[in-house]
């Protein structure tokens, strides 16, 4: 089974079907990320073939909680998973945000191969991000603490965040006041993987 053909697999196991067509822009961004990696050191798994379970399915398994217009993935590294995403929801608006210029020159440069004029890279810390957003979404803050911190000033009224987390952090979310904790899908993968969903009223 080729690439493409196990990622339209995965979408279809994801309730996607309708996307599957997509699968060959997504197959040719895991090889953009193949190709970039030796230079950029992307991801720590590049390999196309893993990768479709672990970077692609992964990243659109929060596809249902991707209700807002205005996206800011933060650390968004390879563009995960903001890019995948954005090639299945060309009707949002999504920045990518991250500090380093490498993984911020290859995003623009799959942004342009992939045609996505729904996407914005921005090569930039988020503590010095000023814009507002309807959600803000990574897979790659390790502390929820900082998440909090730095990204719920950065919610419009009526946002949420996103945190993408595995099972040794799902319990941060009972520290919360607010918060929604929910466990992912993730077709091709065998371990658990969550989705702490915290709306905007939880700003200090």
């Amino acid at each position: 089974m080729s690439t493409a053909e196990r990622i339209a697999a995965g979408l279809c196991d994801l309730g996607l079907r309708e996307s599957a067509d997509k699968a060959d822009r997504l197959a040719a961004y895991l090889e953009l990320i193949a190709k970039w990696h030796r230079v950029a050191n992307l991801t720590a798994v590049p390999d196309p073939g893993e990768a479709v379970a672990l970077h692609l399915m992964d990243s659109l398994s929060v596809y249902p909680f991707v209700t807002g217009d205005r996206i800011l993935d933060v650390g968004s590294g390879a563009g995960l998973p903001g890019i995948p995403l954005a090639l299945l929801m060309p009707d949002k608006d999504f920045i990518l945000l991250d500090s380093n210029g490498k993984k911020t020159r290859f995003m623009t440069q799959a942004a342009i191969e992939l045609q996505l004029e729904n996407v914005t890279v921005i090569q930039q810390r988020v503590e010095d991000c000023t814009a507002m957003f309807d959600q803000v979404i990574s897979r790659a803050f390790a502390s929820l603490e900082d998440f909090l911190r730095l990204c719920l000033p950065r919610l419009s009224p009526g946002g949420s965040l996103l945190a993408m987390k595995g099972p040794s952090e799902k319990e941060q979310v009972e520290n919360l006041e607010q918060g929604s904790l929910y466990s992912l899908s993730v077709p091709g993968l065998d371990r658990e993987r969550y989705l702490i969903v915290i709306p905007c009223e939880a700003c200090p």
